[in-house]
């Protein structure tokens, strides 16, 4: 871990996935806008990741989950690049048309990509999520295998391949040990990364700070619970990188501006605490803007920025804390991105 700088990120869009299985959406994004915001939170830091989504679906759907940002592309620069996560959204369970997906995005999207997450929570079955899509377990096996393969035949030697889930503390889920039995030795060594999706005090609250079971206690837990307990069930050491593939905290009319800032600061510091124990290598903030300010329900307000793109107290302590604790370890150096591109020309040749 010392000789890896701990990188930053963000998803750059304002769409959201809600618990009722509607999209949260509201004015259209600005891409001048964003490349604004996202230079200035970038700042020095050396290498600045953006989330973005683009998901499968069967052909005979009638309303496909929408991609965002609608074109990842237009934001990448030199030292920075996609982490992109891959949807299996299939209704009918059709992982065969999901691999020839996941083909053709490392392809085309590999060369900007630090990293490719196959699935989207898989082990949470709510709608949206690809946890409710039929063979999601099978699709996360085999697309990891795929990615890894796509990758190495395009010479893309840099791009990791990785796949993610929520904490879970049922003693009946058996998502990591079914992970382990479908891959095998093959899956766990072309798994990269494991990024973890967690929101603390935003579904379910947390105790209020210094009382028992409050962030400082809650937030190393899940930690230690996803390295010590479910990674080793899918044959995953202590050697495979953990990723904070996404965490925020959402305003509403009884959550303010100012304790959002206080809690991003907190659960950011914690993380940092326990990169190097624990082999914590990337964080990304859940999200730069509002879908819509004006809405009261939290799964509209998880920005940043309000809609109109304005920054809340937040963008500025995110803003600081990647200045602080990003610093680049002498020697380390990101590829370029006609460095990047110059792999998938050679294997088009």
């Amino acid at each position: 871990m010392s000789d890896t700088p701990f990188i930053f990120g963000i998803y750059p869009g304002g769409a959201t996935g809600s618990d009722t299985g509607a999209v949260a959406q509201g004015a259209p994004e600005s891409v001048e806008q964003i490349e604004a915001a996202l230079a200035a939170l970038q700042g020095d830091a050396p290498l600045f990741v953006l989330r973005a989504y683009q998901a499968f679906h069967d052909a005979d759907e009638e309303k496909p989950i929408i991609a965002t940002p609608a074109q990842p592309e237009l934001l990448v620069r030199p030292g920075r690049a996609l982490d992109l996560v891959l949807q299996f959204q299939s209704r009918s369970g059709d992982v065969d048309g999901f691999m020839q997906f996941v083909r053709r995005k490392v392809r085309e999207l590999g060369p900007l990509c630090r990293t490719v997450q196959v699935c989207e929570e898989p082990n949470l079955n709510l709608p949206m999520l690809d946890g409710s899509t039929p063979r999601v377990r099978e699709a996360v096996v085999r697309g990891v295998l795929a990615a890894k393969d796509e990758a190495r035949a395009a010479g893309l030697g840099r791009l990791l391949i990785g796949f993610n889930a929520v904490p879970t503390f049922q003693p009946e889920d058996t998502f990591w040990a079914e992970l382990g039995q479908l891959g095998g030795a093959a899956f766990a060594d072309a798994v990269d990364y494991v990024g973890l999706d967690c929101f603390p005090d935003v579904f379910h609250p947390v105790a209020p700070d210094g009382e028992p079971g409050d962030m400082r206690q809650m937030l190393p837990m899940l930690l230690h619970a996803l390295r010590e307990q479910w990674m080793p069930r899918a044959g995953l050491g202590a050697h495979v990188p953990i990723h904070i593939a996404e965490n925020g905290w959402p305003t509403s009319p009884t959550r303010s501006y100012e304790r959002q800032a206080q809690v991003l600061e907190q659960i950011i510091r914690i993380v940092y605490e326990h990169r190097s124990a624990l082999n914590i290598a990337q964080y990304e903030l859940f999200d730069l803007r509002d879908a819509d300010s004006s809405n009261p329900d939290i799964f509209y307000q998880f920005g940043l920025m309000r809609d109109d793109y304005t920054p809340k107290p937040a963008f500025h302590t995110y803003q600081r804390l990647i200045a602080e604790l990003s610093a680049s370890p002498q020697g380390y150096s990101f590829p370029k991105k006609h460095e990047m591109g110059a792999n998938e020309q050679r294997r088009d040749q």
